[in-house]
């Protein structure tokens, strides 16, 4: 079976938008640009209604209101009731740490359905210094309680990384403690603010298939309970994951300023033309924007991706991945064990995962690199 061109794409299940990249952490891992957006260019409220519609009428059926940190917007209950109100499922990723009671009553009653709160570590030591915000244990404690007593369902997103490896099992039982109904167990994903930061974060790969082994082992015994999700890391994998999806096939993200992407990093390819939701519909965008068409479908792809049996599965892996480490977007992403790259990027891992105590890139609109 050969390649074949991208057929229409089918409407987007859900939407991602970064309201802002004001955030009062400073993870290192963090997944948007190095590049902050600055406030001054963030959209407004009734553009983000429009886009809401927009994706309602699309097909989309959920939003992730995202940032940096959402509720930093002092229209975060507006434009969550725009969301709500246009018909999708609204989901609020937050660090937390900025969420009153009044503002957590205004959110509930503008119609959130869902929080998802992030931990940087299972203890106060841990998560206020992965997380760059000393007093942040306390107030993501009492966040989580707002939630499940306001009986809404509570996500807890856990990224993983070789300062937090050894509490993949501590994370299970801080989830189940705070009454949380699903865990992301979210290994590191080297881009961004991660990638500036990959010598300092890098776990064992022996360290890492442990910790796989003990999210597989709680599964069943939790059945019912608590839902795992997990995001294995890609420098120890075979085969590449399907990034975001498979480009411009599941989602929509969207930027403080607007510019709509196909996934987190895509600005980071070069050449590529990303249109924004205030020159264009997001039906438009989805269906004709040069970026999104870049990377659709199969017919891009080269070998070995091009004849893969499994070209329609990972969709040829992440294309910021593979600019990344093997200098071109195009190419068969490292995370592969059919890319020439893959073995260079195993013993690269290795060696990074062996290295003393690392200086850290905070997250940050100026430059902190701290020990």
């Amino acid at each position: 079976m050969t390649a074949h061109a991208p057929l229409p794409p089918a409407p987007p299940i859900g939407v991602l938008v970064e309201l802002t990249h004001r955030c009062p952490l400073g993870c290192a891992y963090c997944s948007n640009p190095l590049a902050l957006e600055r406030p001054a260019a963030e959209i407004d409220t009734q553009t983000w209604a429009r886009v809401f519609s927009e994706a309602a009428a699309l097909g989309a059926l959920h939003v992730h209101l995202s940032g940096g940190e959402p509720t930093a917007r002092r229209d975060i209950a507006a434009i969550t009731r725009a969301a709500a109100e246009a018909g999708l499922y609204t989901n609020l990723i937050t660090s937390g740490v900025g969420v009153s009671e009044k503002l957590w009553g205004e959110l509930v009653a503008s119609g959130l359905d869902h929080a998802q709160l992030s931990f940087q570590g299972t203890d106060k030591a841990t998560n206020d210094r992965y997380g760059h915000y000393e007093g942040a244990w306390e107030k993501k404690r009492a966040f989580a309680a707002m939630v499940t007593n306001a009986g809404l369902p509570l996500t807890i997103n856990a990224v993983i990384h070789r300062g937090n490896l050894h509490q993949v099992g501590a994370f299970i039982e801080l989830a189940l403690e705070l009454g949380a109904r699903r865990l992301e167990v979210a290994h590191t994903q080297y881009y961004g603010w991660a990638l500036a930061n990959r010598a300092a974060l890098m776990p064992p790969k022996a360290e890492v298939m442990d910790a796989i082994a003990l999210v597989e082992a709680a599964r069943p015994r939790l059945s019912g309970q608590l839902v795992i999700d997990m995001v294995v890391p890609d420098y120890y994998a075979r085969y590449p994951k399907p990034c975001a999806g498979g480009w411009g096939r599941v989602a929509i993200n969207i930027s403080p300023s607007g510019k709509a992407l196909p996934c987190h990093a895509a600005e980071s390819i070069p050449g590529l033309e990303f249109w924004n939701v205030k020159d264009h519909s997001l039906a438009e965008i989805w269906r004709d924007s040069p970026a999104f068409r870049a990377f659709r479908g199969t017919d891009w792809m080269r070998e070995p991706c091009r004849s893969c049996e499994r070209r329609e599965i990972d969709w040829g892996g992440c294309r910021c991945q593979a600019l990344a480490l093997a200098g071109d977007a195009a190419a068969t992403d490292p995370a592969c064990h059919k890319s020439p790259h893959h073995a260079g990027i195993e013993a690269m891992a290795a060696a990074e995962a062996k290295t003393g105590p690392s200086a850290i890139r905070w997250r940050s609109y100026k430059e902190k690199v701290e020990a």
